[in-house]
């Protein structure tokens, strides 16, 4: 029987899983969750021998139902080749006690790459299946990573175009750079004169305009979301969760049924939350340790149950994690509630209007699970340091947050469980806050400089991804603000907008 996707909000009917990851949000402005989170039918030894794609498979067939076999093992083969730098697809690597989880072998050398690899082919195929005549426009808001990911994902697919939105002084030079000069005719990238959550908030409007929706679908085209609110990013990040307690197994770095905690450098809340999804499928992780950076609204969330986006928004060295508004924390909030999709609802037509809400005692309850910290700027700073330095391993900026939180998770606790930190990007992604952590003696360096000295003293060869985009001409100019976004899509689908 088909797995069948409900909204978090209530008053959108259930969908098949081809058509939830069509329609990205649902109608009510709520997000797709299945109905049940199965379990995994396979034994931890049994996936401890498989690969990458065999436990891809086995995870994804729980959840996309309505996909042939077939279909479904089509869409991994063609997401997970020689995109990636590494046969494996990710690697583990054993650094100063901990496992730093590396998801950043991707073409655009960051986690995205995971889902957003796969995401285009499960879309065609899930349009296809449905009888979809209109071309399907990506609608996204990235706060870095996201956009380039998904800018590379549906470069040149035919009968889909992708407009993604980015805070203009938001992401790093090479972040930038990255997504301004992606190829491809169906392929449009604007800045806007917010931060990511101006660029995250104008995309949900667009999703439930309907007198836009009634304009597009005259004129052939219908939206969706390559954010991690599409159910179909979220499930391909499960994968790696899954692989990963396997693949340690497989190692002998774990006893069977010895437990582990997930630390996450967590912004938007997809990535911890697929880790959660694993731990209720039946992976043996104990805590989820969320790490957030200075924009700490989800540690401040775990440790007083409100939920308050009244703040100030700080621009970090972790920019892929400047969020405010963690969407994802929807599907989490709707499960320990009892899955009360009209108390769900009110709480988030609170967010909307009083900028924060509160959870009640009970649902406090059912976040036992998860430990919550935040790092410094200063903080990040040092681990990146201390790590190379006693180690001789890198870590990006994301990835420090993680690694700081861990730390502090430890101190508090005095817990030694084997923890898995999830690095999230490649340090060649954020080579100036990086290197500036290990010697202040190359502040003025230039970009491309310090991913050369990278190379030198990491051991580690320059990913095709830099090397790529060193001389790339920039091919979009768009800027906007927020309040024209609308206009600007418009003007693009019209084909009246130049890049």
């Amino acid at each position: 029987m088909d797995l069948l996707y409900k909204s978090t909000r209530g008053d959108s009917q259930p969908v098949t899983a081809s058509q939830a990851i069509l329609k990205g949000l649902a109608e009510d402005g709520g997000l797709y969750v299945p109905t049940a989170l199965p379990k995994l039918e396979v034994s931890l030894q049994e996936l401890a021998k498989m690969n990458y794609q065999e436990t891809a498979y086995e995870v994804m067939k729980l959840f996309f139902t309505d996909f042939t076999e077939q279909e479904l093992k089509d869409c991994i083969k063609k997401a997970y080749d020689q995109k990636f730098d590494i046969e494996e697809i990710v690697s583990i690597v054993k650094a100063d006690e901990a496992y730093y989880l590396e998801l950043f072998h991707g073409s655009t050398i960051a986690f995205k790459d995971m889902a957003l690899s796969i995401l285009p082919h499960l879309m065609i195929t899930a349009a296809k299946k449905n009888g979809v005549k209109n071309d399907i426009v990506i609608l996204t808001a990235t706060s870095g990573d996201t956009g380039k990911a998904a800018l590379a994902g549906f470069a040149d697919i035919e009968g889909t175009k992708i407009i993604v939105f980015y805070p203009k002084n938001g992401v790093s030079p090479i972040q930038e750079k990255q997504m301004l000069t992606q190829k491809g005719k169906n392929t449009y990238v604007v800045g806007i004169t917010g931060n990511f959550d101006d660029a995250q908030t104008g995309v949900k409007e667009l999703f439930h305009d309907k007198q836009l929706a009634k304009e597009l679908e005259e004129a052939g085209f219908q939206f969706s979301s390559a954010n991690s609110i599409n159910i179909g990013r979220l499930v391909p990040q499960i994968v790696y969760y899954v692989y990963t307690y396997a693949h340690l197994l497989a190692e002998g770095e774990i006893k069977e049924n010895e437990s582990i905690h997930v630390a996450v450098p967590t912004g938007n809340f997809g990535n911890i939350l697929a880790a959660y999804y694993a731990k209720n499928m039946g992976i043996l992780i104990d805590k989820l340790i969320c790490a957030s950076n200075e924009n700490k609204v989800l540690y401040d969330f775990f440790t007083t149950g409100i939920y308050d986006k009244n703040r100030d928004f700080i621009l970090t060295s972790s920019p892929s994690m400047d969020i405010l508004i963690s969407s994802n924390l929807e599907r989490l909030i709707y499960r320990i509630g009892g899955e009360d999709d009209k108390n769900n609802k009110l709480l988030m037509e609170q967010l909307k209007k009083e900028g924060k809400y509160e959870i009640t005692e009970q649902m406090k309850q059912k976040l036992c699970d998860f430990y919550g910290g935040y790092a410094t700027e200063e903080q990040i700073k040092e681990k990146i340091k201390k790590l190379y330095e006693k180690a001789g391993y890198v870590i990006d900026t994301h990835t420090a947050v993680a690694s700081v939180v861990y730390d502090k998770f430890k101190k508090e606790t005095e817990d030694r469980t084997k923890t898995v930190i999830a690095s999230t990007a490649s340090p060649y992604k954020f080579t100036r806050s990086v290197l500036d952590a290990i010697d202040i003696k190359y502040d003025e360096w230039e970009d491309f400089a310090l991913v050369d000295e990278l190379s030198q003293i990491s051991g580690v060869a320059v990913p095709e991804a830099m090397e790529e985009i060193r001389t790339a001409p920039i091919l979009h100019h768009k800027v906007c603000r927020p309040e024209e976004m609308r206009e600007m899509v418009k003007e693009i689908l019209n084909g009246k907008s130049s890049r």
